[in-house]
C-alpha cells in the first residue's frame, strides 16, 4: 500500500532492491533491511512497548480519559501517525478510495458535534483527540503503513508475543499470590497493567489468542512447516493467562471469537483445532488445577448475572441505567465526551456504590470511582447521543460486513502459484481470519468494557488490521502492495 510497490521489488531483510533470491552482503543489504523494516517501526513499537511496566498509569473505570500524561505506547502510536502523514505528503497521492474514507472517517462528524454541544466543551477536547486516535488516526495510519500480508503477519505476531510476555507474568502473579485482589486473595493476573487497569491484560491475551489462532489454522503456503503447530500451541497456552485473569468478559468474548474464526475456517479444521484446543486447555486448566475452585466460582457467576448478581454486576446494571439516562435527557447528540462521570449521579439509582476496591500487584488498597458504564456502545450512546453512537458503530459494521466479504472470496481458492505477498490482499486467508477474529472478540467485549487504561492504544491497532483487511484494494499484487 505504501509507496506503490508490488511484491516483487519490495526487497526483504538482507536481500537487495530486485534482487530476490540473492543475498546482498554489505552496505546495499542494509539499505534493503531498513527500507524493508523501518516503516513497520513504530507500529510495531506501539505494540511491543506495552510489555514493559506502565507505573500506574491507568485510568480507573475507564471512559474517554486519557492515562496520565500518556504511555510509551501512545507516543509511539502519535510517531506512527505522523510518519503516515509524510508519507503521504511525500507520495502526493490520493491514498484512500472514497469507501475507506467514509468508513474510516464517519466517527469524526459524532465525535465533533458531540464535543461542540457537549456541556463542557473546553473539557471534551481532551476526550476528542483521545478518541480520534483510538478510532480515526491511528487505524488509518497502520492501513497506509502497511505494504501486504506480510506486514499484516508481522504486527499480528507482535501481539502474539506480547500476549506471551503478559500471559506469562499473570500466570507467575496467580502462582505466588501477587496479582491484584480477587475474592481476598491477591491472585488475579493483571499483567504489568496493574489493579486500576484490570482488564488489561485479559484484553492483551485475547488479542494474542485471536491472531495466534489465525496463524495457525490458515498459514500461507510459503510458512515454515512449524508455523502452524507453533501458532496453535501458544493458542492454547493463552488459554491459562485468560483463564486467571476472572474477566467474565473477556472469557464470552473469547469463546464468541474463537467459534467464528473455526467456522470461517471451514468444518474440516475447525474440527480438528477445537478437539486440540479443548485437548491442552482441560490439560492446562484442569489437570494442572489453575484457578479450580475459585475459576468455577467465576464461570458459575455468569449465569447468576439475573438472579443474585454480586456487587459489580448490581453496580454495572446502575451505570447502564444511569447511560441510558443521559440519552434520554439529549437523545441526538449526548452529554458531551469525558461528561459522563459528571452527569452519573443526577441519573444514577441509590443503589450504586461509591467505587470499588482495588488492591494488589504493588498497589495499596483503594476505592476508586466508577467512571463509565463500562459498556462501549451505551458510553457513545450517552456521551455522543444517536448521531455519534450511530456513526462509530456503523463504521464498525461496515468493517465486518467488507471484512466477511473478503474472506469469503478468499476461501474461494488461491490462484496457481500465486504464494506470499505476491498474492492479491484478498488471497490471504490467515490475515481474514485474524482480522474477523479481533474485531469480533472486540465488539462481544465492547458489551462489558469500554476505552480507558494504558492497553486501550491496542484498540486502535486492531482496528487498523481490520480497516487494512476490509478496505485495503484487492484484485492484483500491486494493488494489494498500495
Amino acid at each position: 500500500m505504501s509507496g506503490g510497490r508490488s511484491a516483487s521489488v519490495l526487497p526483504g531483510p538482507g536481500r537487495a532492491a530486485g534482487r530476490t533470491g540473492a543475498w546482498a552482503p554489505g552496505r546495499s543489504g542494509a539499505r534493503a533491511a531498513v527500507a524493508a523494516w523501518a516503516p513497520l517501526v513504530p507500529a510495531l513499537a506501539t505494540v511491543l512497548l506495552l510489555c514493559a511496566p506502565v507505573g500506574g498509569g491507568a485510568v480507573p473505570g475507564g471512559g474517554s480519559a486519557v492515562p496520565g500524561g500518556g504511555t510509551p505506547a501512545d507516543v509511539a502510536s502519535a510517531v506512527l501517525v505522523v510518519c503516515g502523514v509524510l508519507g503521504l505528503l511525500r507520495r502526493g497521492a490520493r491514498p484512500l478510495g472514497r469507501t475507506a474514507a467514509l468508513v474510516l472517517g464517519a466517527p469524526v462528524v459524532g465525535l465533533a458535534l458531540a464535543t461542540v454541544t457537549s456541556t463542557d466543551p473546553a473539557a471534551s477536547l481532551t476526550g476528542l483527540v483521545r478518541q480520534l486516535q483510538l478510532f480515526v488516526l491511528v487505524p488509518a495510519a497502520l492501513l497506509l503503513t502497511l505494504r501486504g500480508a506480510r506486514d499484516f503477519r508481522v504486527v499480528a505476531g507482535a501481539l502474539v508475543l506480547l500476549a506471551l510476555v503478559q500471559g506469562a507474568l499473570g500466570v507467575h502473579q496467580y502462582l505466588t499470590a501477587t496479582g491484584a485482589s480477587y475474592m481476598g486473595q491477591n491472585v488475579r493476573a493483571v499483567g504489568t497493567f496493574g489493579p486500576l487497569d484490570v482488564m488489561g491484560m485479559a484484553t492483551v491475551v485475547g488479542y494474542g489468542l485471536m491472531a495466534a489462532l489465525g496463524l495457525g489454522l490458515a498459514p500461507a503456503p510459503d510458512a515454515p512447516r512449524w508455523q502452524r503447530p507453533a501458532a496453535l500451541g501458544c493458542a492454547a497456552v493463552l488459554v491459562v493467562p485468560l483463564a486467571v485473569s476472572f474477566s467474565r468478559g473477556a472469557w464470552i468474548a473469547t469463546a464468541v471469537a474463537t467459534g467464528s474464526v473455526l467456522l470461517l475456517a471451514g468444518l474440516r479444521p475447525a474440527v480438528r483445532t477445537l478437539a486440540v484446543l479443548v485437548a491442552l486447555a482441560v490439560v492446562l486448566v484442569g489437570g494442572a488445577g489453575v484457578g479450580s475452585a475459585l475459576l468455577g466460582e467465576r464461570v458459575a457467576s455468569i449465569g447468576a448475572v439475573s438472579d443474585a448478581p454480586d456487587r459489580s454486576v448490581t453496580d454495572r446494571y446502575a451505570l447502564w441505567a444511569a447511560a441510558a439516562g443521559m440519552w434520554r435527557d439529549r437523545p441526538l447528540t449526548g452529554v458531551g465526551l469525558k461528561e459522563f462521570p459528571a452527569h452519573r449521579d443526577g441519573h444514577a439509582s441509590l443503589g450504586l456504590s461509591s467505587g470499588g476496591d482495588t488492591a494488589g500487584a504493588g498497589v495499596a488498597f483503594r476505592r476508586e470511582p466508577l467512571l463509565s458504564p463500562h459498556n462501549m456502545y451505551l458510553l457513545a450512546l450517552s456521551e455522543q447521543g444517536l448521531v455519534g453512537a450511530t456513526a462509530l458503530v456503523g463504521s464498525w459494521a461496515a468493517l465486518l460486513v467488507r471484512g466477511l466479504r473478503r474472506l469469503v472470496r478468499a476461501r474461494r481458492g488461491r490462484p496457481a502459484g500465486c504464494t506470499g505477498d505476491g498474492c492479491p490482499a484478498d488471497r490471504a486467508v490467515d490475515c481474514g481470519l485474524i482480522a474477523v477474529g479481533l474485531l469480533v472478540w472486540q465488539a462481544v467485549d465492547f458489551v462489558s468494557s469500554d476505552i480507558g487504561g494504558p492497553s486501550t492504544v491496542l484498540v486502535a491497532v486492531v482496528f487498523g488490521l481490520v480497516g487494512w483487511w476490509a478496505l485495503a484494494p484487492g484484485g492484483s499484487a500491486k494493488a494489494a502492495e498500495r
